[in-house]
């Protein structure tokens, strides 16, 4: 499909005349197919301020759905809507994947390539109509796309580790965990990856895996069984696994 096709499907899916095309056409565009180009030139800036847009536009709307809700479950439905296979999902069904521009090391990848880059594409989209056009356009496209999926329901799925941590240390600790990746071992094609848990400057868990989330997510068990929580962890990690390691996020 050629550029100016790409972008007048873009503007009709996001109902939006851009004024600044270099903005939404880095939106579409895939780290490997900018490769020695300026940063501007692929979605990865736009990808950050969208993922903070989002969670703030979620956060609001369900705040003011959901009254009665407490923290834990306003988390639980904030958590889902943004998890990456929901935004694959609906980038997916907003026809994005035939727009997206690919390197030439990129375009043999298989599903689990293409989720991670709808999903990093659809939070570009939300940063690039926040700069283009303002706050209120990037809400009426989140609340026309992604918000129709909002539920009560969603407030009783299960936490992924991370998410489950990030709700306790929140509560008990006053601060919210962090990661850092502290070694990555073996072979290209099957590593092994070690992550780290802190809460401020201490420590609180370690976690190996095939994939910087599952080694995340060790960690973040590793840290509620260490500060006396695990019990209350209410997922199966077998899923879980299983799911991140196809490059999906489990709320």
């Amino acid at each position: 499909m050629k550029l100016h096709d790409r972008v007048t499907e873009a503007e009709r899916i996001c109902c939006h005349k851009f004024k600044r095309i270099d903005y939404v056409i880095a939106a579409l565009t895939h780290p490997s197919a900018a490769e020695g180009r300026p940063v501007t030139a692929s979605y990865e800036r736009l990808e950050f301020l969208g993922d903070s847009l989002l969670g703030a536009i979620v956060a609001n709307d369900v705040f003011g759905r959901y009254p009665t809700m407490n923290e834990g479950q306003l988390s639980r439905i904030k958590t889902s809507l943004i998890a990456g296979d929901m935004l694959a999902r609906v980038a997916e069904e907003l026809g994005v994947a035939s727009l997206i521009s690919l390197g030439e090391s990129e375009k043999g990848t298989q599903a689990r390539g293409m989720r991670k880059a709808l999903e990093d594409v659809y939070e570009a989209l939300v940063g690039a109509l926040y700069l283009d056009g303002g706050i209120e356009v990037a809400h009426e496209f989140v609340e026309r796309t992604l918000l129709c999926y909002v539920t009560p329901d969603l407030a009783k799925r299960p936490l992924s580790p991370k998410s489950r941590l990030q709700e306790v240390t929140q509560r008990d600790y006053h601060c919210g965990p962090t990661y850092k990746l502290v070694g990555e071992e073996g072979p290209a094609h099957t590593p092994t990856f070690t992550t780290v848990v802190l809460l401020g400057d201490q420590r609180v868990g370690r976690g190996k895996g095939s994939t910087k989330k599952e080694s995340e997510a060790n960690a973040a068990l590793d840290a509620l069984a260490r500060l006396g929580y695990k019990s209350e962890v209410n997922i199966s990690m077998e899923r879980y696994v299983s799911e991140a390691k196809e490059g999906m996020h489990v709320p």
